[in-house]
């Protein structure tokens, strides 16, 4: 099947990276998605360092593959959980909100590949400079924390400024899209929506439910005057929140009401008045399957489309 540079960087044997998704992100899906193959990513987001290291720990206990943790850079937590990082040999970790730049030198002692998500080229420019290993791209298309830039847009600009490999994030969930994301020049994908949907996703049965029913204008971008919008389902909080937004509210009034809703709706299942984060790919999701068989199948179809494509050629 298709091998890339990222594969060969990170010791995987497929291109596919699982989203370091908050709360949903877990030991869990992270060991599936690394025993199938691909790259599994625990999402950290604001986990104390103790409930962190648990979590590695965990998946250490189901996979001796490669893996990765999502570090939240404006986590309270961060200094700790960066400890708990090179304590425990990370092989990967990818992150967000932030620059890493002033833990790079101590995570390259122990070998830990450092890839940042970035959401226009300038930011990818800037990073590049720390000494980073590749790059995540990630469209307005995702879920959760988002920038303004499609992907399509996107991909080809930050492959064109950096050095560096890139993968690319956001509106990919099938094998169609991994091979769009390899003409625009990424050397990886990274899907949060559809592992949501696997059977390892410790998500509420009312939030894998709610994604099941969206359909392509299900979400909607919450916190645009903010400055860091998130894209979620269009509900009850979404519909609270929007009103209050644009009303004048003060930053410190719309934090209180958003406070507490992702797990809210991924752990609890209060999928009205919980913050429901999924992509826009969502609308063409229409099962849940193991995360061995979600890999299968994007790599068979990924491959049949290039071989396609590479047929119209001649």
């Amino acid at each position: 099947m298709i091998k890339t540079d990222i594969c060969d960087l990170l010791q995987i044997e497929y291109p596919i990276f699982q989203g370091g998704m908050a709360w949903l992100g877990t030991a869990e899906l992270a060991a599936a998605v690394s025993e199938a193959g691909g790259l599994g990513i625990i999402g950290a987001g604001h986990m104390p360092p103790d409930v962190f290291r648990n979590e590695i720990h965990k998946l250490k206990e189901r996979t001796s593959k490669p893996f990765g943790c999502n570090i939240m850079l404006m986590s309270p937590f961060v200094k700790e959980v960066m400890e708990v990082v090179l304590e425990e040999h990370v092989p990967v970790i990818t992150t967000g909100a932030g620059n890493p730049g002033v833990y790079i030198p101590a995570l390259k002692e122990i070998g830990t590949k450092v890839i940042p998500v970035v959401a226009s080229v300038l930011l990818a420019k800037r990073l590049l400079r720390g000494g980073i290993d590749a790059i995540i791209a990630e469209g307005t298309e995702s879920g959760g924390h988002v920038g303004d830039i499609t992907t399509m847009a996107l991909i080809p600009q930050v492959v064109d400024a950096v050095d560096v490999p890139v993968i690319a994030a956001g509106g990919i969930a099938d094998g169609r899209g991994m091979a769009a994301a390899f003409a625009l020049g990424a050397k990886a994908v990274q899907m949060g929506t559809r592992f949501v949907l696997s059977e390892e996703c410790i998500a509420h049965e009312n939030y894998k439910n709610a994604v099941l029913k969206a359909k392509d204008r299900a979400t909607v971008m919450t916190g645009l005057t903010t400055g860091h919008p998130v894209r979620i389902i269009d509900n009850a909080l979404a519909h609270k929140y929007k009103a209050l937004e644009f009303s004048g509210a003060s930053k410190e009034e719309l934090e209180s009401l958003g406070a507490g809703t992702l797990r809210k709706a991924a752990i609890d299942g209060d999928v009205k008045e919980g913050s429901v984060m999924i992509g826009q790919i969502s609308g063409m999701l229409t099962d849940v399957k193991p995360c061995a068989t979600i890999i299968q199948d994007i790599m068979t179809e990924a491959e049949t489309v290039i071989k396609n494509l590479q047929g119209l050629s001649k």
